[in-house]
């Protein structure tokens, strides 16, 4: 069988390091490439399209979701499999709908983050089991919300007076990508600045839910 080929993407290079020594000394794999960021990661999976992407999801200059998202506008093959340690509504449900193939944690058994790669890159969908029960969760109780996961995360923390600088750091995006979805949440509530936003999330319902 064809050898898979890697693109490692986390801001740690003790993990990077760590995961290129598991996978180089294993049958059936080839890691092309590292990234510290999802910039990087974007370039590099154009210049050498990976058959799967390890990504991490919070890195300083350059989110994962950013990356997955940008990854998909470019129509790259690649398969992404998140590996990170957060397991959140906020991270996991928004990686899956930018296009994620995978989402795992990183204290996965080695053979079962072998096997989440194979799976991957044969384009089935591979799930940790804490994943898997928030999606199944989020499907039966689906949020009314008409924004995008990610703009609710932005008009939550603009609702706490929190700057776009401020908001691009907590969320590890650029300030422009901050006001890019400031802009769709303006354009989905009918609002024309930050205070109507916020009140119109209330009204709504968007904002004070559990």
């Amino acid at each position: 069988m064809p050898e898979i080929s890697l693109l490692l993407v986390d801001d740690h290079p003790v993990v990077r390091n760590g995961l290129r020594g598991m996978f180089e000394s294993t049958p059936g794999f080839a890691v092309l490439a590292e990234a510290s960021n999802g910039v990087e990661a974007v370039e590099l999976a154009a210049e050498l399209d990976p058959d799967v992407i390890l990504m991490d999801l919070r890195m300083p200059g350059g989110g994962g979701l950013d990356a997955i998202t940008e990854l998909g506008r470019r129509g790259l093959r690649s398969k992404v499999l998140v590996l990170t340690t957060w397991d959140t509504d906020t991270d996991t449900l928004p990686a899956i709908e930018a296009g994620a193939t995978g989402y795992l944690l990183k204290d996965a058994p080695q053979e079962d983050l072998f096997n989440a790669v194979r799976q991957a890159a044969a384009g089935r969908t591979v799930l940790s089991p804490a994943v898997a029960s928030r999606l199944v969760s989020a499907v039966r109780s689906p949020a009314p919300s008409p924004l995008a996961a990610r703009e609710r995360q932005v008009l939550e923390l603009v609702a706490k007076g929190t700057s776009n600088r401020d908001i691009a750091r907590e969320l590890f995006i650029s300030e422009a990508t901050v006001k890019t979805h400031l802009s769709h949440v303006f354009t989905k509530l009918g609002v024309t600045d930050r205070a109507a936003a916020v009140a119109k999330g209330y009204d709504q319902g968007i904002l004070g839910r559990d």
